[in-house]
């Protein structure tokens, strides 16, 4: 991990981006984490759009909870009752 404080900065993200090579780097502003290159792989925009979306994250958790607790059906189990 890499580590680069926001008032030093100073070039182009795309020299920044160029740089990951499957490593994170982490902007920081006064020591403190603000924001992170990292890299991605088998990811396209929508991916990376909806699992930053904190309220999509929210009914990805609320569904998870949902399969502890009461359980799930298997794909095969599914496939039955849709057919």
């Amino acid at each position: 991990m890499k580590v680069v404080e926001k008032q030093g900065a100073t070039r182009p993200l795309a020299e920044y981006a160029s740089e990951i090579k499957g490593d994170t780097i982490v902007v920081t502003d006064h020591g403190h984490p603000v924001a992170a290159l990292v890299p991605l792989e088998n990811a396209d925009l929508e991916t990376v759009a909806l699992s930053t979306n904190p309220q999509f994250m929210r009914l990805i958790e609320r569904s998870r909870a949902a399969l502890r607790a009461e359980g799930g059906i298997t794909a095969a189990d599914m496939r039955k009752r849709i057919q």
